[in-house]
């Protein structure tokens, strides 16, 4: 199982404490010091859509208009920190955020 995220974000911290508790074996993956790459993108955007961009992040409102009018898979690959957290993944199964419909999933 891989924690997409960056290591600052509660939400992350939280999701990895529960699923570790849980009994999973959780690689964590922080997104900043490790960027996504263009694959591991096109699949999230593929299974989340524009929801996968944080449109309420403090990164996203230090963007200027024409930044914000990028395709999200540029916007993700220049501003790792962007992506809504955590995504989870574990084989095919993939999350966005830890919301109850994620931890019905994993827990």
């Amino acid at each position: 199982m891989i924690l997409y995220g960056i290591p600052t974000c509660d939400t992350c911290r939280k999701a990895r404490k529960a699923l570790e508790q849980a009994g999973h074996r959780v690689d964590f993956r922080d997104v900043r010091a490790e960027p996504l790459s263009a694959a591991e993108i096109g699949r999230f955007l593929a299974a989340f859509g524009e929801r996968l961009v944080n449109r309420s992040s403090t990164t996203w409102r230090g963007l200027s208009e024409a930044e914000r009018a990028a395709a999200p898979a540029d916007l993700l690959a220049a501003h790792p920190a962007l992506m809504k957290r955590p995504v989870i993944a574990e084989g095919e199964r993939l999350t966005l955020g830890w919301d109850k419909a994620a931890q019905a999933v994993w827990l």
